[in-house]
């Protein structure tokens, strides 16, 4: 599964909407939407910051991802 998919389907699964999840990253709720609809790949920083939000090591999304 592409991290997009696993980022969106993790942030469901907590029942977080994207603006909650973008607030808890520390980024913007556009940028964290466009990695979601994968119009951009997410930074290994990004990618951190989503993990500790989503509560996940970031080693899972990162495996996956490459």
């Amino acid at each position: 599964m592409r991290v997009e998919l696993l980022i969106r389907q993790k942030r469901i699964d907590k029942g977080y909407t994207i603006d909650k999840l973008a607030k808890l990253a520390g980024m913007s709720k556009g940028h964290l939407s466009r990695i979601e609809r994968e119009e951009t790949d997410p930074s290994i920083t990004t990618l951190s910051r989503i993990a500790i939000a989503l509560k996940v090591k970031v080693e899972e999304l990162y495996k996956i991802h490459y």
